[in-house]
């Protein structure tokens, strides 16, 4: 019976430990007008590096963070819910089934802040991007570094009505 129990939880501790840091953008970028197709690309292996960068730190140590106090709060509420049933068999049990549901628990805060850190990822990549003078999705249109062009010229102003 213990040893199922422990693969259970062996199994579940290192489900909980999953890297929540992007692997890629979730946004498509395309090249300058005449921008080569070769500096395009080593272009976006820099920008995905940098915003890889720029969340990455922040990104492992608030899911490890997580999930940490989780299986921790989780653990003593099953203890103390497992010994108030149980006595001292029950703790064990409960500890565990805590530890379980805590490590649940963290698991589903740290999808639920990958959301967050995904649109972190992506900011921090359009915005390298951009700085390297390519068209940027906007508004269901993209958006290059160039002015846009000037509004055609105006016509004329109608003639006067006849006799005035």
């Amino acid at each position: 019976m213990q040893k199922p129990l422990v693969a259970l939880l062996a199994a579940a501790v290192l489900a909980g430990c999953a890297s929540t840091i992007p692997s890629g953008p979730n946004v498509a970028v395309m090249p300058a007008p005449g921008k080569p197709l070769e500096i395009f690309s080593a272009e976006d292996q820099y920008c995905r590096m940098y915003a890889q960068q720029y969340v990455g730190a922040s990104a492992e140590s608030t899911a490890n963070d997580t999930q940490a106090r989780n299986m921790a709060f989780g653990t003593v509420v099953g203890a103390a819910a497992g010994a108030l049933m149980g006595g001292s068999d029950g703790a064990g049990a409960g500890a565990a089934m805590g530890l379980i549901a805590g490590t649940a628990s963290g698991a589903g805060a740290a999808s639920s802040g990958s959301g967050d850190i995904q649109r972190r990822y992506d900011v921090a990549y359009l915005q390298c991007m951009y700085t390297k003078g390519n068209q940027i999705p906007q508004a269901g249109r993209y958006q290059s570094q160039a002015s846009p062009p000037p509004p055609p010229a105006g016509f004329p102003p109608p003639p006067p009505p006849p006799g005035q």
